[in-house]
Parts: structure tokens; C-alpha cells; sequence
């Protein structure tokens, strides 16, 4: 369980001292608490971190690129001694994940991207870039995104999530969100995505209007030795609303050697 007491720190790691250690990245705006629905699911040792700019985790630099998040990554696992690793990582966690690969993937036991983007188009990228210049104007996070994440029968049952993911996005630092966010928003998907040899899940929720289901598939038309899961009835964050359908999937590709 993660709780108040963890989140001053910017990792949680739970060690069960058993194969291989999977490691999860948040997305935007988020921090490592979102990953509690997957805590206690595998028996491999569980890390969750705060990517650069969030949670506890700083950011001081100006200009920064997914390499500053791949290098955190390395840093992190190396401090932790883990040589290995299972990589899960959601929205530009999956992004960061893919630029992690592209340069490391002897690091990599198996890789999972959830809800990641590829090839948007025009008008997809229009309603992102809208969106930030939104946040860029009000300074403030919109509750909105969570109608986009959930759907309303899960948020209608579930206003304890609804409260928990509302604190998190009030507790950004606008400033760093905003220097990540441009990230995302700018993505141009040029990763060198031949360099991915490991066995790599493509996964989203069938109802995901920024990562869909189309961009799942076509996403792994370029990497090999992949494949695709579509959740059904699952939005973005899929990882807690369809959470035992998430981690059955991802505990089945990890297991799949």
C-alpha cells in the first residue's frame, strides 16, 4: 500500500528478493501512486518512481529531452543494483520507455507499453497542443481529464479515485509540468525502434480517445517481436479501472519466456 508516508520519498519499492524487478513510469501530471492497484500482483520485486518534475522527484533544468528521463531511469536502477529489469510505463512513461529501449534494451527482461501514442494525426495533435496551451493560460490542471481516463460508471462507483488522482494533479509544480507536457505534446515518434529486440506489449484501453487502439496496432508494426492487448471497456488509465485485466495481461507477458 502506498501511502502518505511513501509519497515523501520518489520511488517506492516493495523487494520480494524474486526474479526479475518490474519497474512502472507514470504518466503526466502523475506520480508513482497511481500504480497501488499493482502493488501486490507480482511476485517480482516492484519498483514505482516519480519521473523527473514530479511527486518529490526535481527538475532544474531548462531544456530537457527524454534522454533526462532514460538517464534518471539508469541512474535509479543502477543505485538499486537491479541488472535487469521488467519495464511497464503508461502515456509518456511509454515514451520514455521507448527512448529507454531504443538505447538499453540489454537492460530488459520485457518491455510494456500502456497507452502510448503513435502516429498522431493533425487533428489528434491539434487537441493536445489546445489542451496545453490551456493549462499554459490558467496555470491550473483540468478535472476534465479525468471524464477522458475513466468512464462515468467508474467514476460514479469509485469518488475515493476520483479524489486521489484530483490531489495528485493539484499537487503539481505547473512550472516542471508544463516543461514535460511540452515534451509529450511535441513527440514526433523518430525513436529508433529497430533497436528494440526484447518481447514488448502494446496495450490500451478500447475506449482511449488520445492513445486508441489503432495507435496500438500500428505502433507494433514497427517494433518486433511484439504484440497487442486491447482492453475492453478500458479509457486511459485502464491500470485502475480495469486493473485485473491490466496486470493478468502484463503478468502474462512477463511469465511468457
Amino acid at each position: 500500500m502506498i501511502n502518505d508516508k511513501d509519497s515523501q520519498n520518489t520511488f517506492y519499492v516493495l523487494d520480494k528478493k524474486n526474479d526479475i524487478p518490474i519497474v512502472f513510469i507514470h504518466g503526466v501530471g502523475l506520480n508513482h501512486k497511481i500504480w497501488e492497484p499493482q502493488i501486490n500482483v507480482f511476485e517480482n520485486t516492484f519498483l514505482a518512481y516519480d519521473i523527473l518534475g514530479h511527486g518529490k522527484t526535481p527538475l532544474s533544468k531548462e531544456n530537457i529531452s527524454f534522454d533526462d528521463f532514460s538517464n534518471q531511469l539508469t541512474n535509479l536502477i543502477d543505485e538499486l543494483n537491479m541488472k535487469k529489469i521488467h519495464l511497464v510505463g503508461f502515456s509518456i512513461g511509454s515514451l520514455i520507455a521507448r527512448n529507454f529501449a531504443t538505447k538499453y534494451d540489454e537492460r530488459l527482461e520485457s518491455l510494456t507499453l500502456l497507452c502510448s501514442i503513435f502516429n498522431r494525426t493533425e487533428k489528434q495533435k491539434q487537441i493536445v497542443k489546445d489542451r496545453f496551451e490551456l493549462a499554459k493560460k490558467s496555470k491550473n490542471l483540468s478535472k476534465q481529464a479525468l471524464k477522458r481516463w475513466f468512464t462515468d460508471e467508474y467514476l460514479e462507483k469509485n469518488p475515493n479515485t476520483y479524489n486521489k488522482i484530483s490531489s495528485i494533479l493539484e499537487e503539481n509544480n505547473m512550472e516542471n509540468f508544463l516543461k514535460v507536457y511540452e515534451l509529450f505534446v511535441s513527440h514526433k515518434d523518430n525513436e529508433k525502434f529497430e533497436n528494440i529486440k526484447t518481447k514488448t506489449l502494446v496495450m490500451t484501453g478500447e475506449g482511449d480517445t488520445g492513445s486508441t487502439p489503432e495507435m496500438s496496432e500500428n505502433l507494433s508494426k514497427v517494433i518486433n517481436n511484439s504484440m497487442v492487448k486491447i482492453i475492453p471497456k478500458g479509457k486511459h488509465l485502464c491500470s485502475i479501472e480495469c486493473a485485473d485485466d491490466v496486470n493478468m495481461s502484463i503478468k502474462k507477458h512477463i511469465q511468457n519466456d
